[in-house]
């Protein structure tokens, strides 16, 4: 008798469906017009949602000056994360030789050299140089609605997992009694729109990937003062599920560095939200299949409707 055939993964029936395609990099896709057409309508309920709170809307592009990324301190916790914009900086002998390597088959990078631009680790980092530049902050603070392709290096087969990938977020600036209330509503407003859309869902204390021993400090320590929280949904597996959004104070960690000023010039506070857009259009898939039109209605109508 022939052995019996391993379960495709979710990955894999991903792919069959056409829903994700596959470019040869582990965690990089092409998206269909119905996966797109989830992640669109995802970002318009986050939106409707969100209306009522009057936030200024800004979209920048998946890059930001290096500079900036630089001063941010994003290197001293992630820097396995990181990734840099590299452009060919020789000559015509240089680009002989690079022709000559690609026809061997053999490294051609060697006359690249970083230019003065980023990909963006998390929408939220061109907002604060920006923020900044405007001057103190009017009475009630800032909110901001944001969205960006954001690159993460941490290739890897779980779909949720992807290296470049869409963060829709909202950041209020302001101080401390300001920042927290934003955090509590949208922990609120967050749950109700997964339980809306039918997954199921957990709210829980989280950490950031930080990068090392000096790493796992920083991660106990956001832990301990209940810095970060994330709704996980499961998506590749029930063991270890998917953070769909994150909930964060950053405490003055982004005015400090910045010099994000309140209006009474103390040092202003921030916290955000954030959406990872593909992340809940696989939970949703994993959960009410790969056919969207045989979705719950109640979740189509919340969605499309």
């Amino acid at each position: 008798m022939p052995e019996p055939a391993e379960p495709r993964s979710f990955l894999d029936r991903l792919f069959d469906r056409g829903l994700l395609i596959r470019t040869g990099v582990d965690g990089l896709y092409g998206r269909s017009g119905a996966f797109e057409s989830v992640v669109e309508a995802l970002d318009r309920l986050v939106s409707r949602i969100g209306a009522a709170d009057g936030a200024e809307v800004l979209r920048f592009p998946p890059g930001m000056a290096r500079a900036s990324f630089e001063r941010s301190g994003y290197l001293k916790g992630f820097p396995h994360l990181a990734g840099t914009v590299h452009s060919f900086c020789g000559n015509e002998a240089d680009h002989a030789r690079l022709l000559a390597c690609l026809d061997a088959d053999e490294d051609w990078t060697a006359k690249q050299a970083a230019t003065d631009i980023v990909l963006t680790p998390a929408a939220c980092y061109p907002l604060y140089p920006v923020a900044a530049a405007r001057g103190r902050l009017p009475e009630g603070g800032l909110l901001f609605d944001l969205q960006s392709y954001c690159f993460r290096h941490e290739p890897s087969l779980e779909p949720t997992r992807m290296q470049l990938f869409r963060m829709r977020e909202y950041v209020r600036m302001g101080t401390p009694e300001q920042v927290l209330a934003f955090r509590e509503l949208w922990l609120t407003r967050g749950t109700t729109m997964m339980s809306d859309l039918g997954l199921p869902l957990a709210i829980d204390p989280a950490n950031d990937p930080f990068f090392g021993r000096a790493g796992k400090m920083l991660a106990n320590n956001q832990r301990a003062q209940a810095l970060k929280f994330e709704l996980n949904v499961p998506v590749n597996s029930e063991d270890k599920p998917t953070a769909c959004l994150s909930f964060n104070y950053h405490q003055d960690h982004f005015g400090t560095t910045w010099g994000i000023a309140q209006a009474d010039g103390t040092t202003a506070h921030t916290a955000c939200v954030g959406f990872g857009l593909e992340r809940i259009t696989l939970a949703l898939l994993r959960h009410h299949g790969l056919d969207l039109d045989a979705w719950p209605a109640e979740v189509r109508a919340r969605l499309f409707g």
